[in-house]
């Protein structure tokens, strides 16, 4: 298994810290948070792309994901939507990232419409992404939060440049346990992003194992193969505690659950259902 951990966390730091410190707690990627308040997103320069590369490429650290903000299920036209997909993919292709991660935003539609939107505007990125060498990935979130919402515009697209992000905090809020949403989504996961919180009504980010989530039962049910990303959302919470002094309990931690190694008094269930918790 892979670790990454999002730069999210480290809200508007500059690229060569983000990779030192990945590197120097032992993570092998980062997840680059695509927006202009960050060193690299779609309007940079390809001057700026080539350095963004060389400084990961120097500090031995894989760029996982270029995580972007496309809502592929959105109200609205499509061509808006499709430009900031060819946008996403070209900046991961120039840093060699194998991903980008989009947003469903299918707000208040009728789910039937939201997810004609998902799907028709994936199939219509698809063939850019496949000859960038790059995959497109639909995240467990707002209107398509469950693994279930996400794998019902997947399994329409059914094209192996677009899959799947599973933020395990959006299934456990949409009542899924970690094992099902794992055998929904496990045609189409590109990577895992894992967090903590206090609980469903508060998402302060926390340190990873001190809240509520069940982190051991999903990284149990993924093969240990492939990556988990750490997404701490500092840029949204910035009263929570710095990311950089939780990066080696964080690693470690992590690296327990792979080895089966969970702390015994870990505070999910067995389900890892939510209702108890509500």
């Amino acid at each position: 298994m892979k670790f990454a951990f999002s730069t999210l966390g480290l809200p508007g730091v500059a690229l060569d810290r983000s990779a030192a410190l990945a590197a120097s707690h032992g993570f092998d990627g980062l997840e680059l948070r695509a927006h202009p308040e960050e060193p690299l997103h779609p309007d940079s320069p390809a001057a700026e792309r080539a350095a963004g590369l060389r400084t990961l490429t120097a500090a031995g650290i894989t760029a996982l994901a270029v995580a972007g903000y496309a809502r592929v299920a959105a109200p609205g036209e499509d061509e808006p939507v499709l430009a900031e997909l060819r946008a996403l993919i070209r900046l991961a292709a120039d840093l060699e990232a194998p991903y980008i991660r989009v947003f469903p935003g299918g707000a208040d539609l009728p789910e039937e419409t939201a997810d004609a939107h998902a799907v028709r505007r994936l199939l219509a990125a698809a063939p850019l992404a496949e000859s960038h060498g790059v995959r497109i990935l639909l995240e467990t979130h707002d209107s398509h939060r469950t693994a279930a919402a996400a794998a019902r515009v997947l399994d329409r697209v059914a094209h192996p440049a677009v899959g799947a992000v599973w933020d395990v905090l959006h299934t456990w809020l949409g009542g899924e346990p970690p094992a099902r949403a794992w055998h929904t989504l496990a045609a189409h996961l590109g990577y895992v992003q894992v967090k903590d919180v206090p609980s469903a009504q508060d998402l302060t980010p926390t340190a990873l194992g001190t809240g509520v989530l069940p982190l051991p039962e999903a990284v149990a049910a993924v093969p240990p193969d492939g990556w988990l990303c750490w997404e701490y959302e500092k840029r949204w919470y910035p009263d929570a505690a710095d990311l950089p002094e939780q990066l080696t309990q964080g690693r470690d931690y992590l690296q327990s659950l792979v080895a089966g190694q969970a702390p015994a008094d870990s505070r999910t269930d067995g389900s890892g259902g939510l209702q108890s918790r509500l």
